[in-house]
């Protein structure tokens, strides 16, 4: 197992602060509409309708109903990517409009990075265009299809899109990656860049995508979409996957003062460790020491964690591994703090679902509102989970918890505003 990596996110002068929030989720598109649904504890989680798809063994996703990249992608774009970037370029407008940042706001082009991460990359354009290659010929076969479906797809186009020229990369660090892409970005802003945009977002149901997945043993089979995903349950029976994300405005908290931003909240600390596919059981100390990094990195003690948004994989075996890294990082606080996973009401969106665990962990902060976690009724690990209701509450610091199928755990530490600074 290796040591935790720390992103350098917390320290010198040059801070990292969250101005801007862009959602696409099952629960809706738009901050406003994903927020009313997990403070409400609603499900989203329904019958996989996608086309081709009726005879397949995956039964309940996430999907993103109602969806027209048509109405905020320009057709140029829209012909070249696939529906996991129309997510990304739709929600990185969204958080533009959000952080009320324009061309006017940066110095230059090359003041603006860009930073994504991604799992599952262009399934549905990738198919269709192997479909027009053995049913047509070579011919019928578009030129896009050497870009669209790279996992990479969706940092370009932003970037192009908007003509951000600044560091520009992208997080292959499985589902943990989301998480990772917040540090890469965090780490930026440190070194120099004013501002960048981040986050993911996942398309992982076409029908290649999903016969790919079902090689996951961790993956659920069920059929009711109440019982599908059950983390910290008796019940739990795996995870239900989902499509969609959210991206993020990373600004340097100067910059984003000086022309006016609302800072929402601070990238506080991030750590980062590997322990390998399906060895669940040792990723109670994988997780345990990114959870101590990213505290270390934040100069937070783990007395002052207001909340924890898991990473509920929903599996029994890594369920408990989650729980006991808990207890080994916060020690007996870990028992106290609320604990909540918002994602058993979409599903699981791969990269992206940490990423909208953040965004939703910014919200909670600022409505002073942890959410519940639907469909989780009796649990069976010695953790505060809200179930239910929301809880009313003054959450200041969050910690965010992330782990990949094939072995990556990633933590981050995320404070309310300015931060201790200037709130504590």
């Amino acid at each position: 197992m290796s040591g935790p990596q720390r992103s350098g996110t917390g320290g010198g002068n040059r801070r990292a602060v969250v101005t801007g929030l862009g959602v696409v989720s099952p629960h809706g598109i738009g901050v406003e509409a994903h927020w009313k649904a997990v403070a409400d504890g609603a499900s989203s989680l329904g019958p996989v309708t996608r086309e081709g798809c009726e005879d397949l063994p995956l039964r309940v996703a996430g999907e993103v109903r109602g969806f027209d990249a048509a109405e905020t992608v320009e057709d140029r774009f829209l012909v070249q990517t696939d529906r996991f970037t129309h997510f990304a370029l739709a929600a990185t407008q969204h958080a533009l409009t959000d952080a009320r940042f324009g061309r006017a706001d940066a110095d230059s082009p090359y003041s603006v990075g860009v930073v994504t991460a991604a799992g599952s990359g262009g399934g549905e354009f990738g198919q269709r265009e192997l479909q027009n290659l053995w049913g047509h010929g070579s011919r019928h076969v578009g030129p896009y299809q050497s870009i669209a479906w790279f996992y990479a797809a969706s940092t370009g186009q932003v970037s192009i899109r908007n003509d951000f020229k600044g560091p520009c990369g992208v997080v292959a660090a499985d589902e943990a990656g989301g998480l990772d892409a917040l540090a890469h970005a965090a780490l930026a802003v440190r070194g120099g860049t004013d501002t960048v945009v981040c986050g993911a977002t996942e398309a992982p149901l076409a029908p290649y995508s999903i016969v790919c997945q079902l090689g996951y043993p961790e993956l659920s089979r069920a059929a009711e979409p109440d019982r599908a995903y059950r983390p910290f349950t008796d019940a739990a029976c795996g995870f239900a996957p989902a499509e969609g994300g959210a991206v993020l405005l990373v600004e340097e908290e100067t910059a984003a003062r000086e022309r006016g931003a609302d800072v929402r909240a601070t990238v506080a600390g991030h750590a980062a460790t590997f322990t390998g596919p399906g060895r669940w059981e040792l990723s109670r100390e994988g997780l345990a020491r990114a959870i101590g990094g990213a505290l270390a990195e934040a100069g937070c003690r783990p007395e002052e964690v207001d909340v924890v948004f898991a990473d509920a994989l929903g599996v029994p075996e890594a369920d408990r591994a989650e729980a006991l890294a808990l207890a080994d990082a916060l020690g007996p606080h870990a028992a106290r703090v609320p604990v909540t996973a918002p994602k058993t009401g979409t599903g699981r969106a791969y990269c992206a679902a940490p990423v909208l665990d953040v965004a939703t962990a910014v919200l909670a902060m600022e409505h002073g509102l942890i959410p519940p976690t639907p469909h989780v009724v009796d649990v069976c690990h010695d953790l505060d989970v809200v179930t239910g209701r929301a809880r009313p509450g003054e959450p200041r610091t969050a910690l965010i918890l992330g782990r990949g199928l094939m072995g990556s755990n990633s933590a981050l530490v995320l404070r309310r505003g300015a931060g201790p600074s200037a709130e504590r």
